[in-house]
C-alpha cells in the first residue's frame, strides 16, 4: 500500500512543510484492485497475504516447491504456477515470503530480476538474502521495476545508501511482526517449546536441520 499509493512522499511534503493544496494530479499512485499478485513461498505467511490480497481484489498466483492442495488452493482463490520465471513476469505486485536456505540465496537474481515489468512492484518480508540487492537497486534506480517495499536487507542493517535514497522504495526495520501482540504470541510459543521438550516430546516449532 504504502509503495503503490507513495504514501512516504506524502508524508515527507507534508513534514517539510511543502503542500500548498490540493491538484488534481499530484503524487498520482495506484490502486491494487485488480492488479496480480504473485507470492513466492506459500507457506503459513504467504497463506495470510493471500487471503488480505482478496479482500482488496487481487487475483492471487503462487509458486512454492509443493503445490498445494486444489481444496486450499480454492479457498485461497490462488493459482499456481510452477514456474518461477512465468510468475515473475506475469505479475504486478510479488511478494516474497519464502525462507532463506542455500536453494533460495539469491533466487530473485538479476535475470529474474529483468523478468518484472517495468511497473512492477517487488515486496520482500521474509529474509534479505532471497533478493540480489544490488541488482535491485540498480534496476530501481534505472526505472526498470517501478518500486519496492523491503522490511528486510542483504546485509542485515547495512543497508546499500544507494537503495536508501531512492524515492520509489520504503523501508521498513525488520518490523513486520512488531506488535505487542505479535511479540506476545512469540514469547508465548517459546515457553510452550521449551515445556514440551522438557517434558520429553517433539516441540511444536521444531527447526529443520536443512533449513538452518
Amino acid at each position: 500500500l504504502a509503495v503503490t499509493r507513495r504514501i512516504p512522499e506524502g508524508l515527507s511534503v507534508m513534514q517539510k512543510g511543502d503542500w500548498h493544496g490540493w491538484a488534481p494530479t499530484a503524487h498520482l499512485g495506484g490502486r491494487l484492485a485488480g492488479r496480480r499478485l504473485g507470492i513466492l513461498g506459500m507457506g503459513r505467511i504467504g497463506r495470510a497475504v493471500a487471503r488480505r490480497a482478496a479482500v482488496f481484489g487481487m487475483p492471487v498466483e503462487y509458486h512454492n516447491r509443493r503445490r498445494l492442495r486444489r481444496e486450499t488452493e480454492a479457498d485461497l482463490n490462488a493459482a499456481y504456477r510452477e514456474s518461477l520465471d512465468q510468475l515473475v513476469s506475469r505479475v504486478d505486485i510479488l511478494s516474497i515470503n519464502c525462507p532463506h536456505t542455500p536453494s533460495t540465496f539469491h533466487l530473485m537474481n538479476a535475470r529474474r530480476l529483468k523478468l518484472m515489468k517495468p511497473d512492477a512492484v517487488i515486496v520482500n518480508t521474509s529474509r534479505g538474502e532471497v533478493i540480489d540487492e544490488n541488482a535491485l537497486t540498480r534496476m530501481l534506480r534505472a526505472g526498470e521495476i517501478a518500486g519496492a517495499g523491503l522490511d528486510v536487507f542483504e546485509h542485515r542493517h547495512e543497508i546499500n545508501p544507494r537503495l536508501r535514497a531512492l524515492a520509489n522504495v520504503v523501508l521498513l526495520p525488520h518490523m513486520g511482526s512488531a506488535t505487542v501482540e505479535g511479540r506476545v504470541e512469540m514469547g508465548e510459543a517459546v515457553i510452550v517449546n521449551i515445556k514440551t521438550f522438557a517434558d520429553g516430546h517433539r516441540p511444536p516449532d521444531l527447526v529443520v536441520p536443512a533449513m538452518l
